[in-house]
């Protein structure tokens, strides 16, 4: 998997205008009615993780859940970061 430009990174942040980049990675913070719904929506991000095996940084605070998204391997952001990120927004929508 081959790291992406910075014309890439930026072309598709804006395909999905909630993330941002952070250093080497790209990160969104979800908010959520509460705790249920956060811990709801983790659980689906991991299922989704670990099927496509590319596994992002989550902190959780009660009712926000951030999420961190690199691929280690290619020392950066990748096309896999973005379509997880895709899949979150996804499935934040679908929990809310």
């Amino acid at each position: 998997m081959q790291k992406l430009t910075d014309d890439q990174i930026q072309a598709e942040l804006e395909k999905l205008p909630d993330w941002s980049e952070t250093g080497e990675a790209i990160q969104r913070t979800f908010g959520f009615k509460d705790f249920v719904q956060s811990m709801g929506f983790v659980t689906r991000v991991a299922e989704e993780a670990e099927k496509s095996q590319h596994h992002p940084d989550i902190l959780i605070r009660y009712n926000k859940v951030t999420l961190t998204l690199s691929t280690h391997d290619a020392g950066g952001i990748t096309t896999k970061d973005f379509a997880l990120a895709a899949k979150a927004d996804g499935f934040a929508m679908a929990n809310a």
